[in-house]
């Protein structure tokens, strides 16, 4: 029997859905691809690095929710507490109408027990003044099974639970809201929805055992298709999925080859999944969803077969299992076949999983990052300045500046180094290049010869970020120079910093 595994609604969904036209749709709104933030800089004088973009996630706070959205979380809460004490919530719609009349029969069974249980005893108190201590001692025992019921339903409390987040309403978890909110917002607050959505995910994750799917050895050869890098402007986890590894003959076979080979696949991004939802923060208040950056650069197009059923499967499990846990999903280097696919695909998603996306050509890709990510955490292959093992620069120990670079001017940058036999290192990206760059290092004594650092060349739209340094062993300065020749104005970001000593 083959166990049908289903993936996120935003990590191999982003291979196939589309707009129409090279256009990004920011905040549910279509907008066109260019960015106009340059044109609104009025001079070009360096700034720390402002964003672009900014989105946050709905409130999950009960008290900045709409009066009809309080309503529905409210009675989804109810209709969640009654199923898990009611131990009917993984029980199928048949079996429910088959059982609830014997349950009913069974309760009224014992009420009418307890009814005659308790005449018995009114009429032993008629005929005694008083209870012996054996008397006590046997009311206590009748207790007892109370006390089982009771300790039952804490056992049901810790089981029914969903990212770790307990979900029966009344142990007052603080991110039991958080997640109902996101089934409920999956499904436009309708609260039967929600629930039936909320069922069927829990009884997906318990046939197919997702629990343990961190703890499963899936293969290590798929790591280059995603990892988890860094996080946005608001915090939010950033994933990278890279579709152009099984441009390789060998990795698609090995990911897609056979029905098994794709379910392992499927499972896999699955667990990436998991892993990335283990590092948000499910309270009120809290980050509670990821960034996904999808890059198409060289991704195997649509006549693969064997893609377009993964991609299927995993447009179904995303959407049906992971509600609400992208914030936004950005597309990189969209080739041309991605346009053309999303008369097929796009009607296959929700509005809403739509509003989230954003699409990046090629030469975008750096402009459309930044607006979401700062450029000390995008990877250096993408335009940023994120190295792996960086001992230069640790984190976001200096901000990145931002300069405008206005049509056929030049802009020097200068960095300080008076103290002799430090160590200077630099960062410098230009946001579509085509400049003329050189470095320099000019001593203080006027005597003294200019060191040549770059020698100056111009750097094409192809060439990534600068990284560079240089060890002073007289006062002076490093000069940067930056030429335009475009008739169009170029975004300049760079950082800087001074370690003493050499490496």
């Amino acid at each position: 029997m083959t166990v049908e595994v289903k993936v996120e609604e935003t990590q191999m969904a982003e291979v196939v859905v589309a707009l129409k036209e090279p256009k990004k749709i920011v905040e549910g709104k279509v907008v066109e691809e260019d960015v106009k933030a340059m044109e609104l800089v009025d001079d070009s004088k360096p700034k720390t690095v402002q964003k672009s973009s900014s989105y946050k996630e709905e409130s999950n706070f009960f008290s900045d929710l709409k009066e009809l959205e309080k309503k529905a979380l409210s009675d989804l809460k109810s209709k969640l507490e009654e199923a898990i004490l009611g131990n009917t919530l993984f029980e199928k719609d048949e079996s429910k109408k088959k059982e609830k009349p014997l349950a009913e029969n069974v309760e009224k069974e014992k009420e009418e027990k307890e009814a005659a249980e308790t005449d018995k005893t009114d009429q032993k108190e008629e005929t005694q003044h008083k209870e012996d201590e054996k008397e006590i001692a046997g009311e206590e025992e009748e207790k007892k099974p109370d006390v089982g019921v009771e300790a039952k339903s804490n056992e049901i409390d810790k089981e029914i639970s969903l990212w770790g987040i307990p979900l029966l309403p009344s142990r007052g978890t603080e991110g039991t809201d958080v997640i109902l909110l996101k089934f409920l917002r999956a499904r436009e607050f309708k609260v039967n929805d929600a629930f039936e959505m909320l069922r069927k995910t829990l009884k997906w994750r318990k046939e197919v055992n997702i629990d343990s799917v961190l703890d499963e050895d899936l293969g290590a050869d798929l790591t280059s298709a995603a990892n988890m890098n860094g996080i946005d402007r608001e915090g939010h986890p950033v994933c990278y999925n890279i579709f152009g590894v099984f441009d390789s003959e060998a990795l698609y076979q090995k990911a897609f080859g056979t029905e098994v080979k794709r379910i392992q696949f499927l499972r896999w991004r699955c667990q990436l999944m998991e892993k990335g939802i283990q590092k948000l923060d499910l309270k009120p208040g809290g980050v509670s969803s990821l960034l996904q950056i999808n890059d198409l650069k060289n991704s195997p197009g649509p006549s693969k077969k064997e893609l377009r059923i993964a991609t299927k499967q995993a447009v179904d499990m995303l959407q049906d299992n992971y509600p609400e846990l992208v914030a936004k999903n950005i597309f990189i280097n969209v080739p041309f076949w991605y346009y053309a696919l999303n008369a097929l695909l796009s009607p296959f998603l929700t509005q809403r999983t739509k509003s989230k996306f954003v699409v990046a050509r090629p030469a975008k890709v750096t402009e459309t990052l930044l607006k979401y990510i700062p450029v000390e955490e995008i990877p250096v292959n993408y335009g940023g300045f994120k190295r792996e093992n960086d001992i230069e620069f640790s984190g976001q120990d200096v901000d990145a500046t931002d300069l405008i670079l206005k049509a056929g001017s030049t802009e020097t940058i200068e960095i300080s180094a008076l103290e002799v036999g430090n160590t200077l290192v630099w960062n410098l990206t230009v946001l579509g290049w085509e400049v003329y760059y050189k470095e320099e290092f000019v001593p203080s004594d006027e005597g003294s010869y200019t060191i040549i650092v770059q020698k100056g060349k111009k750097i094409g739209s192809q060439e990534g970020p600068v990284r560079n340094s240089f060890r002073n062993n007289e006062p002076g300065k490093i000069i940067l120079t930056i030429e335009n020749t475009s008739s169009k104005k170029k975004r300049v970001l760079y950082r800087y910093k001074t370690n003493k000593g050499s490496f």
